[in-house]
């Protein structure tokens, strides 16, 4: 139901339902909130996309490059360039290694949020 919600953008109902996860003894896992942070990502939910991620550990997950990349497309979207380039900076941190879908999506938050100057930094790691 929740990739549902992804697909339609629908973050409230996503939301809604990993609270209603909770009442009857199921617990969210990591597909449940890869779904959640897609749908809050379509959503223009950013805040709440970083607000998920934060809370996988708290919740004994690890996030995966899913979580992370659905998160900088949603901060990418928002043009938030400094959160996504933190993001991008704490993924090792994670034991995770950013890919291209990684990079594009921090480029695309530095071009939304009109600075262009980090992208060089994001370019010389690329090699």
């Amino acid at each position: 139901a929740i990739s549902a919600c992804e697909k339609g953008g629908e973050w409230r109902l996503a939301l809604q339902l990993m609270s209603e996860m909770e009442l009857v003894s199921a617990t969210p896992n990591d597909i449940t909130y890869n779904s959640a942070i897609s749908a809050c990502e379509k959503g223009g939910q950013w805040q709440m996309a970083l607000a998920l991620l934060g809370a996988m550990p708290e919740m004994w997950m690890a996030p995966d490059d899913i979580s992370c990349n659905a998160c900088l497309s949603s901060l990418a979207r928002a043009g938030e360039w400094h959160a996504a380039l933190q993001l991008l900076e704490e993924m090792p941190d994670m034991a995770l290694q950013p890919d291209h879908i990684s990079f594009q999506a921090a480029v695309a938050a530095c071009h939304t949020g009109g600075r262009w100057h980090p992208v060089v930094g994001i370019l010389m790691r690329l090699g």
